[in-house]
């Protein structure tokens, strides 16, 4: 115990402070992906897509059942409605049309989060390109239109209510 005392006692007089204890570091629960990350997952994906193939969609980055993903649009695909589910998007590259609101009359559930139809009528019509950000609430008909090669979008889907 002397041999301590003294030992931080000669350290106090260097100007030196005895060590700082270990913190326990806590970890980070981020989910990253840099954009070189997101360039080499889509060309990866592009690269897998068969010719015919209009759509593909792999989780780019996740937190438990929470993800989101790339999404690539060759052809469009049918209106649709998530019934608890909004979806957020962000257009990375191409242009399209996007559609949405109004009704969706002939209606079928093809699970408890998608519902699809033929069309959409009375929605509002949007041209869409690299930047543009997208909210489509839960509950509200959407469709994506491709103008051009391909429409490429990282989207998300949040659950009603958050």
């Amino acid at each position: 115990m002397k041999f301590v005392l003294s030992a931080l006692a000669a350290a106090a007089s260097l100007g030196t402070s005895a060590p700082a204890p270990a913190q326990t570091a806590v970890a980070d629960p981020t989910s990253f992906a840099a954009a070189k990350d997101v360039q080499a997952q889509l060309k990866a994906m592009l690269a897998e897509m068969k010719p015919d193939q209009g759509f593909a969609w792999k989780p780019l980055v996740r937190d438990g059942s929470n993800n989101a993903a790339i999404e690539i649009w060759k052809k469009p695909g049918k209106p649709a409605v998530h019934p608890d589910q909004a979806e957020y998007a962000i257009v990375l590259e191409g242009a399209g049309t996007l559609i949405s609101g109004g009704t969706m009359p002939d209606r079928e559930t093809r699970n408890a989060t998608l519902v699809e139809g033929s069309k959409i009528e009375g929605g509002t019509t949007r041209a869409l390109a690299p930047g543009d950000v997208i909210l489509v609430p839960a509950g509200v008909p959407h469709w994506f239109g491709i103008t051009g090669e391909r429409l490429v979008l990282l989207g998300i889907k949040l659950p009603k209510g958050q």
